[in-house]
């Protein structure tokens, strides 16, 4: 026993220091990854220590001398033979490929990006399951050494046999292949093989295998003792049998004669010609980027941002040595080191830069060479920084950073223009530059390019004609709104009187008020102890360094701001509670919003951004100059004048997700554990015990548990009965009382401090931001939004007095104003273990105690809804506003304050004003008459002469309406929009009364509406005569009304099934109307199925009391049938390209990419439709699974792209027009906003508008649209993949091609004829 015990030591100790010194002497360069893995996969099993080695192999080395002696000569055979396979292969030969390739790389320096360690080195061989007749060769191989040794042999033999063929055929490239994707003095070699295919390619996007496949199908290959190896000749051979192969299996796959294949196959060839031809012509602005592997989303993205993230915020919170020693541990493990880019070495260099040390940043520089990164910008700019401090620092150091600089390609202009900088740091650069060149000045590159789209190339080029508007403002009137939206955003939070508080106070009332304030007083010292023990727990925890913990992020501002954000959310909280998920979430951000603030305070940029906005104003106030510029160009010239100091933005880093919603789940848990209250409280019968005042606790949606946090009802009942006076919110709840900040850029606009984002997007999803980062001309898209935001608003006080008396009665559910809580349905009491009830008993009583509940839930939410609105609305009644705007993935536009604004309700848009009166002139008394027709929907067939003598009919109706709105004949409240009609009743009997009409100043928004303006958009696509003259793009007396024609058709379909018989259609006589079709007409252009389509008839029969209720199902089931062929037969040309764009959808998303496309006016978009991704967060309450369906690194959704995308695609068409009125209604003159397809403007200037619309209309479908469209999905999908999409699914690559190209055919439609369309918009 002891015997072998040495032998197998001393063994093992020969062989570890031949292989130490083979590790020295030899180079790994050429080594293949799977060899390089099983060699240091046996390097690592005999470098362990001896006492592992025998305590590992003790099993099989005392039951069996022999087999022990065999294993270990077996293993050092193999380790010999792959020794000798690994030198055979490092020769420079390229052969040719047919299924396997190897391709050869470096083997990473210790520096690099991880050490080749088995199967973590090869993440995705783990997954990989070889197919039949695949052997995966693996350290432990039972293959026999001897048939290695002579397979090898042979191959030796038959390579120098064919060396001569092969050393004349070119080396080339394989397609798709990048130059960096291999290390210099890297060697190609790929073996020719007859293995069968390899698994297929997830990822198609190279035109390539990926690395580790093309290994293992060619070692495998080896390993295959069925395979042999060929020749040259054979390869040759080889390759025209698998071609054929191919060919053999198409034609079992693709039914059809060889005549059509080889024209499909021709057609093929023809339209890849044409794109390789075409890439270099399309132009920039709808010019995609090839297709790469892992082009949608970095690997280590999420990991980047929260590791930037916790750097940012240790140093901000000024724990220097945290965030020092946390890069550290990251920095030293290589498998952490691989989630480090240079910005992350960057924040700490800006730290040693503040404090002159340049030997730190020295190191820096180091590290960042150890992990085999370059330094940036950034880098140089902290270096020259820390030398600007340091009034010690030679000029020759100074003078060796600027020549590195320009020997990594760099510039200085570059360098300032590109880089954030935070407090005095560019004056610090540009003093240490002056040292070396005294007389250099940053060149001024003011962005002067216009916009790439044809569609505005004219409106930017020629202004001669343009007349922007000015605001209704002195310069000095605006700078002190200014300041006062500046003190607002810097508070975080609005504390304002909530129109409840008119109400007469009650005994009880007062009571309950006192109650919460002293509560509260209790609350806020409890918190406040607790938060800071829970700190102090924090920060002495003792873990590792390398571990991301909250501490930072609690120590970002003042422990009372953070009670305050607690105490605030425990106010807002509804009676049936909130979700835990939701409610962290909403506590994360409001510390990262006062994070934000605070930031902006710190680095100096507020003092900046005030004196930029003074100049600013010179250019919208009235009583200064006309200027021919934008706001956007005007802001960003006074900020390239104004360039010294820091820098407005660009600054600020979005935190991640997951560390919002960890941190705000930090922050509940604080209070569902500390906040208490006396049970006797309301009730001293009661004993007394403290308890908590918020539970947790969970309930099911649909079938997926979800932690919920609920408010006692103690507390909910004296909040309800307490119906205290004030309310607070978030400073971006509340309209700004300033013009907003001009969109400049896809970081910087809107609100002067509260960060907000360009495009909306769901919560963690960062695609959307990568592609506008890439696109570099935004310009109209962003000089609409700015053109939005500038409009001023007011309150309509008079209607705002009579809507807040119904309120604080008791509402009118006819008026869609929310009755208070206590007129709810009391909810029974249920005990469902109660013995004296039957189960059948119980089971009514059940369903009534659920539907009070439910119904009390609903007008807590309505109510509380109505309630934030009005409050505003009471707020802001004395002043003026703006509402600034951003926008959805789509393109489709809208207001950031949340509750109130101009796209909310009847009662929220009655209640809005523009700012700015302009008189009604000749005609603009008629236009206020038919808009208030228009808002009563009951002349919807009628000419607008006709709305007009129907307005003037009922003058009287409309007089007393507004003189009487209570107390008189109530006409208005009839109306379809009651709230808005009365407001227009006012504003008639104001300018009836007038002297003279035509002077009447009004402030009155009067709209104009697209008839269903998504199928007048498809119908304009396909030119569609029949459709066009459905949705009123053709001239006509009358409007046509889409709905009543489907009514009709529908009905024709079903009084002949009603004649042949058929019971259903038999029941639907008289039944069918315009209304009940209406809801679906209008979403089928925006994608609802079938499925969808039957539940919205369902609830308008359902509304029907004459309707026989058992016949509900299958009469909702034979309508949606019958709607759908009625639309199919008036849109032929609607659904060819429905079909068209569907199908395309599902075909990309099918090979793995997600759906892209470029909007006419260049703005980028793409669906974040993706496989569902389980994250758990292990919070301290509880693990909250969240079901991510954003991330680009999962495959996308078929069904979900495909369905969405000729919707969204029309969305993105309509905000296009949109956008296009805006620019050039702004050229004009006018006040314009809208509400998607619904255009507002001054009584006066309708008809101009209305002429821009329609113009804007057809220059937009003048363009190739559709052609546009298959060109950029051409060269996005198709162009790079021939090659791959051959040899593993051709049929689905050639399907998308020929797919792609065929562009729906067009009609005879005339678009001209639009701009003679009286009810296009009306």
């Amino acid at each position: 026993m002891s015997l072998l015990r040495v032998c197998a030591f001393a063994k093992c100790l020969n062989r570890r220091s031949l292989f130490e010194k083979r590790a020295v002497r030899e180079s790994a360069v050429g080594y293949c990854r799977l060899c390089l893995s099983i060699r240091n996969g046996a390097v690592r099993q005999i470098t362990e220590t001896p006492l592992q080695l025998q305590r590992r192999n003790i099993s099989f080395v005392i039951p069996k001398v022999e087999d022990a002696k065999k294993r270990v000569l077996k293993q050092s055979q193999l380790l010999d033979v792959l020794d000798a396979r690994i030198q055979q292969l490092q020769s420079d030969i390229i052969l040719d490929v047919q299924q396997a390739k190897v391709q050869f790389v470096n083997v990473p320096s210790p520096g690099r990006v991880s050490s080749a360690r088995g199967p973590k080195s090869l993440p995705q061989d783990t997954a990989d399951i070889p197919k039949s007749g695949e052997v995966i060769v693996k350290g432990t191989s039972k293959s026999q050494p001897s048939r290695w040794i002579e397979k090898i042999t042979q191959e030796k033999k038959k390579k120098q046999l064919h060396l001569k063929n092969v050393k004349e055929k070119p080396a080339t490239k394989s397609k798709g292949s990048k130059s960096h994707s291999l290390l210099p003095g890297t060697s190609h070699k790929t073996i020719s093989t007859t293995a069968k295919k390899t698994a297929p390619l997830t990822k198609k996007s190279t035109g390539r295998m990926k690395v580790s496949d093309k290994i293992r199908a060619a070692v495998s290959s080896v390993a295959t003792t069925t395979t042999a190896a060929t020749t040259a000749a054979g390869t040759t051979a080889t390759s025209q049998k698998v071609s054929k192969g191919k060919r053999k299996n198409s034609k079992i796959q693709v039914p059809g004669d060889e005549d059509q294949r080889a024209a499909e196959l021709a057609e093929v060839e023809m339209l890849e010609r044409r794109l390789a031809q075409q890439e270099d012509q399309w132009t920039s602005a709808s010019n995609p980027e090839p297709l790469q592997e892992g082009s949608e989303g970095t690997g280590y993205g999420d990991i980047q941002f929260s590791i930037r993230s916790y750097l940012e915020a240790s140093v901000f919170a000024g724990h220097i040595d945290r965030a020092h020693s946390f890069l550290l541990s990251q920095h030293r493990v290589l498998r952490r080191r691989k989630h480090l880019n240079t910005d992350i070495y960057n924040i700490m260099m800006r730290v040693s830069a503040k404090k002159g040390t340049l030997n730190q940043i020295g190191r820096m520089f180091i590290l960042l060479e150890e992990a085999s990164l370059k330094p940036n910008l950034g880098s140089y700019c902290a270096a020259l920084e820390c030398m600007g401090r340091n009034p010690n620092c030679s000029p020759q150091v100074i003078n060796r950073c600027l020549t590195q600089i320009e020997e990594d390609g760099l510039s200085l202009d570059n360098l300032f223009s590109q880089c954030v900088f935070r407090e005095d740091e560019r004056d610090m650069v540009l003093k240490a530059i002056h040292t070396i060149q005294p007389d250099y000045q940053p060149s001024v590159n003011l962005i002067t390019e216009e916009c790439s789209s044809s569609l505005v190339q004219d409106y930017y080029a020629q202004r001669a004609n343009h007349q922007y508007p000015k605001l209704d403002f002195t310069q000095v009137e605006l700078q002190e709104r200014f300041k006062q939206q500046l003190d607002m955003e810097q508070a975080c939070t609005v504390t304002i009187d909530s129109v409840e508080g008119a109400k007469p106070v009650t005994e009880n009332m007062a009571k309950m008020r006192e109650l919460l304030a002293e509560q509260r007083v209790q609350w806020q010292k409890i918190l406040l102890q607790a938060l800071r023990e829970s700190k102090m727990i924090l920060a002495k925890t003792n873990i590792k360094d390398y571990k991301l913990n909250l501490y930072p992020y609690l120590c970002l501002l003042e422990d009372r701001e953070y009670v305050d954000i607690m105490i605030q959310s425990v106010a807002n909280l509804p009676p049936s509670g909130e979700s835990l998920k939701t409610l962290g979430r909403d506590l994360g951000n409001r510390v990262y919003t006062k994070y934000s603030v605070r930031q902006k305070h710190k680095n100096e940029t507020v003092k900046k951004l005030g004196n930029i906005y003074d100049a600013y104003t010179d250019l919208l106030a009235k009583d200064t100059k006309v200027y021919d510029v934008h706001p956007r160009e005007q802001w960003c010239k006074l900020e390239t004048e104004q360039c010294s100091g820091p820098t407005l933005h660009g600054g600020e880093n979005h935190w991640p997700y997951i560390v919002t919603l960890e941190l705000g789940t930090y922050l509940v848990d604080i209070m569902v554990k500390n906040l208490k209250i006396n049970s006797d409280i309301l009730n001293s019968a009661y004993d007394r015990k403290r308890i908590p005042i918020l539970y947790h606790m969970y309930t099911f949606r649909s079938t997926r548990q979800v932690g919920f946090i609920k408010p006692h009802p103690i507390l909910t009942q004296m909040q309800q009965e307490a119906m205290e006076t004030k309310l607070t919110f978030d400073s971006y709840v509340i309209p700004m009382l300033c013009p907003p900040v001009p969109w400049t850029s896809a970081k910087f606009g809107a609100y002067l401090l509260t960060p907000t984002k360009l495009m909306r997007t769901v919560d963690g999803a960062t695609q959307h931001d990568v592609l506008l980062d890439k696109c570099q001309n935004l310009h109209a898209v962003l000089d609409s939004l700015n053109q939005l935001g500038n409009c001023a608003w007011r309150i309509n006080k008079p209607l705002l007095d009579i809507i807040i008396s119904i309120f604080n009665d008791r509402g009118s559910e006819k008026l869609d104003i929310p009755p208070p809580m206590s007129e709810a349905p009391k909810i029974p009491h249920f005990n469902p273990h109660d013995p004296t009830y039957t189960a059948s008993e119980k089971a009514p009583m059940k369903r009534e105690m659920i539907n009070a509940k439910k119904k009390c839930g609903e007008m807590h939410s309505l109510r509380m809804d109505a309630l934030y609105k009005l409050s505003i609305a009471n707020h802001m009644r004395d002043k003026l506003f703006w509402f600034p705007h951003n926008m959805d993935f789509r393109g489709r536009t809208y207001p950031c304050p949340p509750y109130f604004n101009h796209l909310g309700s009847d009662v929220t848009r009655a209640i809005l004003l523009f700012a700015e009166g302009k008189p009604l002139g000749p005609k603009g008394l008629d236009w206020l008459k038919i808009h208030l027709v228009n808002l009563t929907g009951l002349k919807k067939r009628s000419s607008l002469q006709g709305r007009l003598e129907y307005a003037n009919t009922i003058i009287e109706d409309i007089l007393d309406s507004a003189n009487n709105p209570l107390n008189g004949k109530k006409w208005w409240m009839n109306a379809d929009e009651p709230w808005q009609a009365l407001a227009c009743c006012m504003e008639i009997a104001d300018a009836v009364r007038s002297p003279d009409p035509t002077q009447f100043i009004s402030h009155f928004p009067v709209h104009q509406d697209g008839s269903c303006n998504g199928l007048q958009h498809y119908a304009a696509l396909g030119r569609d005569v029949i459709g066009a003259t459905s949705v009123n793009l053709m001239p006509c007396d009358e409007p046509q009304d889409v709905y009543s024609g489907v009514a009709q058709q529908v009905e024709e379909f079903r009084a002949r099934d009603a004649e042949n018989g058929q019971k259903i259609a038999q029941v639907l006589e008289g039944f069918i109307s315009r209304k009940v079709v209406k809801q679906t007409v209008m979403t089928v252009v925006y994608g609802v199925t079938r499925y969808g389509g039957r539940l919205q008839i369902e609830k308008r029969l359902k509304e029907i009391d004459e309707f026989p209720k058992e016949h509900i199902w299958d009469a909702s089931n034979y309508l949606v049938r019958m709607v759908f062929s009625g639309l199919k037969e008036m849109f032929t040309g609607t659904r060819e390209i429905q079909d068209w764009l569907t199908e395309s959808a599902r075909l990309i998303s099918k090979s793995g990419h997600t759906v892209e496309w470029v909007t006419p006016l260049g703005l980028p978009i793409i669906q974040p439709y993706h496989r569902v991704r389980n994250q758990v967060l292990k919070s301290t309450m509880q693990h909250i699974n969240l079901q991510i369906t954003h991330d680009s690194k999962e495959r996308p959704d078929t069904v979900k792209q495909k369905n969405a995308f000729p919707p969204n695609f029309i969305h993105s068409l309509d905000s296009t027009h949109m956008m296009l009125t805006s620019l050039y209604c702004y050229s004009a003159g006018l006040t314009f906003v809208s509400v998607h397809d619904c255009f507002w403007t001054h009584a006066l200037t309708v008809d101009t508008m209305n002429k821009v619309c329609r113009e804007q209309f057809v220059a937009l479908h003048s363009q190739p649209i559709l052609q546009e469209l298959s060109n950029f999905l051409l060269q996005k999908y198709c162009t790079g993949l021939a090659a791959d999409a051959k040899n593993k699914k051709y049929q689905e690559y050639r399907r998308l091609v020929l797919l792609l190209a065929k562009v729906p055919q067009t009609g005879d439609f005339d678009l001209q004829q639009v701009k003679k369309s009286t009810y296009f918009f009306s």
